[in-house]
């Protein structure tokens, strides 16, 4: 057994290059994908016969070097523009949604930013009736607070 994987290694370094592109999916932070292109020129390195000593040695070689020329440049490139780049719960701040369960003035409701449901509170005296549109004025923890606004 040990002998078939040490003879496919290039299998192993596909799939390793693949796993870490999926994670790279869930982070977007351009980090997992320098492991990703060290496996790739390791699969390519097995299939020009080098050994496993010279497969890893490849594989940490192309993934330092990734990590400081290509992540950089892929950085600067695929984020430029957004220097205070603001992710998760912090970049519905100003966004407009629906309500989709009346926001009471002295309670919960509940309001659908893309596709994704809020607890959300009102600063306004009156409800927000279902249907209507808001604008995400403030967040605490997972509740947003929305204002109304004018379709």
């Amino acid at each position: 057994m040990l002998d078939y994987f040490v003879s496919h290694m290039w299998q192993l370094w596909a799939i390793l290059s693949v796993v870490c592109l999926i994670l790279e999916l869930t982070a977007g932070d351009f980090f997992i994908i320098c492991f990703s292109i060290g496996a790739i020129f390791a699969c390519l390195t097995d299939a020009l016969g080098g050994g496993i000593v010279v497969q890893l040695a490849v594989f940490a070689a192309f993934t330092l070097a990734s990590l400081f020329f290509v992540r950089p440049f892929a950085v600067r490139f695929l984020h430029k523009g957004e220097p205070n780049r603001v992710s998760n719960a912090d970049a519905l701040l100003g966004r407009k949604g629906r309500v989709v369960e009346a926001v009471k003035a002295d309670s919960f409701g509940r309001v659908q930013i893309d596709g994704d449901i809020w607890k959300a509170v009102t600063n306004e005296p009156q409800d927000i009736p279902a249907g209507a549109n808001v604008r995400v004025t403030s967040r605490e923890s997972t509740i947003i607070t929305v204002e109304r606004i004018e379709n």
